[in-house]
């Protein structure tokens, strides 16, 4: 994901793709097990609708890695 957002891409996050959806190397990263890539696929589906903006205001409260969005 790296390689592709950052480098190639010259995205900050994959919320920016229009390839999104149907990359595959995003979506196998959230096909993972663990609570955390669940939490992870909120996050930039929460940025693709609302923006990083609204994405910082919530994130800022948070204690760890993800937090919740309501």
């Amino acid at each position: 994901m790296k390689k592709c957002c950052f480098k190639e891409k010259k995205y900050k996050t994959c919320a920016d793709c229009e390839k999104y959806p149907s990359c595959a190397i995003i979506q196998n990263f959230f096909d993972k097990k663990g609570y955390k890539y669940k939490k992870y696929k909120e996050s930039i589906e929460f940025i693709r609708k609302k923006g990083y903006e609204s994405f910082f205001i919530i994130a800022e409260k948070w204690n760890n890695a993800y937090g919740r969005f309501s």
